[in-house]
């Protein structure tokens, strides 16, 4: 229904950072070697020290590594097909938790002792997370090309 019947629609939401994080990552993936923080930000439109401030988080998570030095900056430690949605999620915003009733949730909820669904969500969380494993950050870059200009991995044969 739509919000102007009087019911207001809710999605799950990821945080910003994680969004900069899928188009840094992205980004670090079209030049061999490292770039710098200002690099991709110049080509981004994320400010600079937004882009810094994610490469230092996604270097801690694991997804990238950093090189100091004059010829230092950022690269990708995985390819983009070998990184799930998954990852970035939680090397930015922590463990995928739904909502505080799951058990990998780092947040306390203060009626746990008397909640009738407790645990219930855990199921629901697990779907959630294992779709987001299935997806990579090389399909979420082959899902911003049109369709009509995607190369089909594998051709048929001509006859």
């Amino acid at each position: 229904m739509p919000e102007a019947q009087g019911v207001s629609q809710t999605m799950l939401r990821l945080s910003k950072l994680t969004d900069y994080a899928v188009v840094v990552l992205v980004r670090l993936s079209h030049e061999a070697g490292v770039q710098t923080s200002p690099g991709i930000a110049a080509t981004t439109g994320i400010p600079e020290p937004t882009v810094a401030k994610v490469l230092k988080t996604l270097a801690a998570g694991g997804l990238v590594a950093s090189q100091r030095g004059a010829r230092g900056g950022y690269r990708l430690l995985r390819p983009l097909r070998a990184i799930p949605v998954a990852d970035v999620i939680a090397a930015v915003d922590g463990p995928i938790a739904l909502t505080a009733c799951v058990e990998s949730s780092t947040v306390e909820c203060e009626s746990q002792c008397l909640c009738p669904m407790r645990g219930r969500w855990d199921p629901v969380n697990d779907a959630i997370q294992q779709a987001l494993l299935c997806i990579t950050l090389a399909d979420m870059q082959e899902a911003a090309i049109p369709r009509a200009f995607r190369i089909p991995a594998s051709l048929p044969a001509a006859e």
